[in-house]
């Protein structure tokens, strides 16, 4: 029987508990994405056991989120979502839910359900992280002077070739962009580091 089902445990003890160790044992690429780690491993070591457990949702106003950044076979390109509320081109990704065992987990359910690729499996090791305000996130804390926070855990998948996709409901498009014409600026640092985590892998 898993942590997440034996009576008295709180829902996510066992998510929260590989989050941390997976933020633990990984080193940011930059100062900033190491300041980013600290700023994640002192939130989920708060939250310990807290109604929310700092992983899901319920967790206000910061959260972590999982993602991932789908790399065509040759690296050449990159599958984006148009997410349907924020109206911008991402990654794959979203909430962490109950059935997710680990963060590598989570990340890849998302990409497969907003992808439609079946066979998409994530590298478990994390490439990116970022933290960034969601003003459309449910539960809010009420108080527009604490918005929600999502605490981004950002993965990478390789495609096979002639991979098929499907636009979700949670999608207004799906499209591969070329490395080299990325609609997002953000997107950047992101793809250069997935890519080099790919060719490494």
């Amino acid at each position: 029987m898993s942590s997440e089902t034996q009576p008295g445990t709180p829902p996510g003890t066992s998510l929260h508990a590989d989050a941390l160790a997976t933020l633990r044992s990984w080193t940011g690429p930059t100062p900033e994405q190491e300041r980013l780690r600290l700023r994640y491993v002192t939130h989920l070591e708060a939250h310990d056991g807290t109604f929310g457990n700092g992983v899901f949702r319920e967790s206000v106003p910061d959260h972590l989120t999982a993602s991932t950044l789908v790399l065509s076979h040759d690296g050449a390109r990159v599958l984006l979502t148009l997410h349907a509320k924020a109206r911008r081109w991402f990654q794959l990704g979203g909430h962490l839910e109950a059935g997710d065992v680990s963060l590598a987990d989570a990340a890849a359910r998302e990409a497969r359900e907003e992808s439609g690729i079946m066979g998409l499996v994530p590298d478990p090791v994390p490439v990116h992280l970022d933290e960034h305000v969601v003003p459309f996130c449910r539960p809010g804390t009420g108080d527009p002077d604490r918005p929600v926070h999502h605490l981004d855990v950002r993965f990478v998948a390789v495609a096979a070739p002639g991979a098929e996709t499907a636009v979700s409901d949670e999608s207004l498009d799906l499209r591969w962009w070329s490395v080299d014409e990325l609609p997002e600026p953000e997107l950047t640092e992101l793809v250069t580091l997935a890519r080099a985590r790919a060719r490494g892998a």
